[in-house]
């Protein structure tokens, strides 16, 4: 028998803030039974592991280890736009991959 990613967890200090964002920016809602201290993200059709996002007290303090690449169906430069909209920054931009930051500095790469 073989294991499959079931979420994805990410630290945050405001959990409800980020779930938003991410829920944002991948067309999907946040949980209705999310709370102040964990919420989550359904893959919008059910395509992937949800993202569940958690209240921690400490910051980041380093690059993340891991990271979420997003493969737009827009243009890249339309979803890198639409993403800023949202409250995303960019760290770097080499026209193909764009590095990027969501409200909370959680890095993830747009395709």
């Amino acid at each position: 028998m073989v294991s499959f990613i079931k979420s994805v967890t990410v630290d945050c200090h405001d959990p409800l803030f980020v779930a938003a964002f991410w829920a944002a920016a991948l067309g999907s809602n946040v949980d209705e039974e999310s709370t102040a201290d964990r919420a989550w993200v359904e893959p919008a059709g059910w395509g992937g592991p949800s993202i569940w996002f958690v209240r921690v007290p400490e910051g980041r303090t380093v690059k993340n280890r891991q990271h979420f690449d997003l493969r737009p169906m827009l243009s890249h430069t339309e979803e890198v736009n639409r993403l800023l909209s949202l409250g995303a920054c960019t760290v770097r931009d080499d026209g193909e991959l764009t590095v990027m930051i969501d409200p909370e500095g959680n890095e993830f790469c747009v395709e």
